[in-house]
């Protein structure tokens, strides 16, 4: 039993830590320090806020944070983020790529420019109901098809996983001596 339990937390520990280290796979950016850029999708002339993570100790120095489409900030080794505007004439639509270096070691994330191309609204469609006519109330709908055997077969699966349960823990345990 002891190594089921063991088992179970292991297998359990490795998914989780597999799940946290996902989005760092995914970008292909094997850093020391995590980084992000907040929010990822934003209109020119917007702020974005530029984050590094120094609580694990992979970036202790001055982090430079660069794009195409902001100046170069640069993020004090006391502070964990800084803030940038988006040049107006950022390209809607366009993906860039914020490069963040710390300690000599680089890593990218993504910047989306909004795309100014409108959504165009849906149309609203009137709907004609199904039934043209009002509920039938008072005719008992509810009860359907409900009969006695059913009710009857009901409870009996009730009272005999009660009565199992009761003879279960009402068993005598070997430390009884019975």
């Amino acid at each position: 039993m002891h190594a089921i339990r063991v088992a179970s937390a292991a297998l359990l520990s490795a998914g989780a830590l597999a799940l946290a280290a996902a989005p760092v796979a995914v970008a292909g950016n094997v850093t020391p320090f995590g980084f992000g850029v907040e929010p990822e999708i934003v209109d020119p002339g917007d702020t974005v806020t530029l984050r590094v993570d120094r609580a694990g100790g992979g970036c202790k120095g001055h982090a430079k944070v660069s794009s195409p489409v902001f100046d170069t900030v640069t993020i004090p080794p006391k502070k964990s983020k800084a803030t940038a505007v988006v040049d107006w004439d950022a390209r809607p639509g366009a993906v860039y790529q914020v490069a963040f270096t710390c300690d000599g070691v680089t890593g990218t994330a993504p910047l989306t420019i909004a795309s100014d191309r409108p959504v165009p609204l849906p149309t609203p469609v009137p709907v004609q109901p199904e039934h043209p006519k009002g509920v039938h109330a008072g005719e008992g709908g509810s009860f359907a098809g409900l009969d006695a055997g059913r009710l009857g077969l009901g409870a009996l699966i009730v009272a005999g996983a009660l009565g199992a349960a009761y003879r279960h823990y009402r068993r005598p345990s070997p430390e009884d001596g019975s």
